[in-house]
C-alpha cells in the first residue's frame, strides 16, 4: 500500500513538472533529520555542494535543512521529495521496508563480504531495483559498516545471550535476524535510541558503530560486540526527478558528474572511518566492554542469521538480485 501510494505521488509530480529547462540560477533544498555535525554533512552534502560549485558556480546551489526542519518524521523522507517539500532527501530504506525489499538485500547477513564495500553491489544491481525509487533520481546509495551489538548492562557472546532481550532494529531485515537469534525486535527512529537505552525501554541496538558517535550512544551503552554476521544498513540520497528534469543541461551535467558511485563511495568511506575511530575509542575506554568474536563464535551466529537471507530472498523471488550483489 505504501509503495503504491508513492508511485501515485511520483506520477502526479511528473505531470505537474514544468517542461521548460531552467535558464537562471537555481537553489535546491536538501532535507534530513539529523544534526549538522552528523557524518552525512562532510561525506555527502559538502562534496555535492562543492562539486556542483566547481562545475557551474552559483548557477546551482544547495540549501540544507538539517534536524527535521522541513518535517520531523524520518519515515516520511521519501514522500517529502514526491510532494515537493524538499528537492533532495536522505533516508534509510529500512524505515519504509515494504518499499525497498530488493534494495535491502544488500544489508542482509552474508551478502556483502566482510571488509568489502557495499555501494558497488547496489549500483551493479540498479537495473533490478530501479523501480523501488519511483519519481526520483538516486544520487547516492550505500551501506554502513557491518552492524554490531550496542548494549546496556548486557554482554553478548553467544546467540543465547540475546534470548528475551528487546533490541532495536532499523527495519524488517534486521528484525528478522533478531527474531532468528531469539531477541524481540523493537523498531524506532535513530533519534530515539539514546533515551530508549537510558530508560531501559530497550536492552540494546543493532546498527553500525558510527551511530555510537553520531548519536552519542556511548553515554548510555557500555558493552559492544563486534564480528557477528548480522548485516549492515542501507542509505539513500534521492532527488525529485521532476525537479531534476526542470534544470538546464549544464546544471544536470553538474549533478550527474558527482551523483552515483562517486558520492556513494564518499559516504561509505566516511561511515567506515567513523566506525573504526569509534571502536578504537571504545577499546581504549576502561568503562566499556568491547567483545570481538573469534571465527567459531561468529559462526554460531551465522548458523542462525545466514538462513534468514536465503529465506527472504526466496520469498521475494529475487535470487538474481542476490547473485548480482554478491558479484556472481
Amino acid at each position: 500500500m505504501i509503495y503504491r501510494s508513492l508511485r501515485t505521488l511520483a506520477v502526479s509530480a511528473a505531470l505537474f513538472a514544468g517542461v521548460t529547462a531552467a535558464s537562471s540560477a537555481e537553489e535546491l533544498s536538501f532535507a534530513h533529520f539529523v544534526p549538522p555535525q552528523h557524518t552525512l554533512t562532510g561525506s555527502v552534502i559538502e562534496p555535492l555542494q562543492e562539486g556542483i560549485a566547481n562545475e557551474v558556480g552559483d548557477d546551482l546551489t544547495i540549501r540544507v535543512y538539517p534536524g527535521g526542519e522541513l518535517g520531523k518524521g524520518p519515515l516520511e523522507q521519501y514522500v517529502r521529495v514526491l510532494q515537493g517539500v524538499a528537492d533532495i532527501v536522505w533516508g534509510l530504506p529500512g524505515y519504509t521496508s515494504s518499499q525497498f525489499p530488493k534494495t535491502m538485500i544488500a544489508e542482509m547477513p552474508g551478502v556483502i563480504a566482510l571488509g568489502e564495500p557495499g555501494y558497488p553491489a547496489i549500483w551493479r544491481s540498479m537495473d533490478m531495483i530501479r523501480d523501488e525509487f519511483p519519481g526520483t533520481k538516486p544520487l547516492a546509495l550505500w551501506t554502513s559498516e557491518p552492524n554490531i551489538f550496542i548494549m546496556k548492562d548486557k554482554d553478548i557472546r553467544t546467540p543465547d545471550d540475546l534470548k528475551g532481550l528487546k533490541i532495536r532494529a532499523a527495519g524488517s531485515t534486521t528484525a528478522a535476524v533478531l527474531e532468528a537469534l531469539g531477541a524481540t525486535p523493537v523498531q524506532m527512529p535513530a533519534g530515539e535510541l539514546y533515551n530508549a537505552l537510558q530508560t531501559g525501554l530497550i536492552d540494546g541496538v543493532v546498527t553500525g558503530a558510527s551511530a555510537v558517535t553520531d548519536f552519542k550512544l556511548s553515554e548510555v551503552a557500555d558493552s559492544y560486540t563486534i564480528g557477528a554476521p548480522i548485516g549492515r544498513l542501507t542509505f539513500y540520497v534521492v532527488m525529485s526527478q521532476a525537479r531534476y528534469d526542470g534544470l538546464s543541461d549544464e546544471q544536470k551535467a553538474a549533478i550527474d558528474k558527482y551523483a552515483g558511485e562517486y558520492l556513494s563511495e564518499s559516504a561509505e568511506t566516511a561511515w567506515n572511518r567513523v566506525a573504526e575511530e569509534t571502536i578504537a575509542g571504545l577499546e581504549a575506554d576502561p568503562d566499556k566492554t568491547v567483545i570481538t568474536l573469534d571465527a567459531d563464535q561468529a559462526a554460531a551466529f551465522g548458523a542462525l542469521t545466514i538462513p534468514v537471507t536465503e529465506e527472504i530472498v526466496s520469498e521475494l523471488g529475487a535470487e538474481d538480485v542476490l547473485a548480482s550483489m554478491r558479484g556472481e
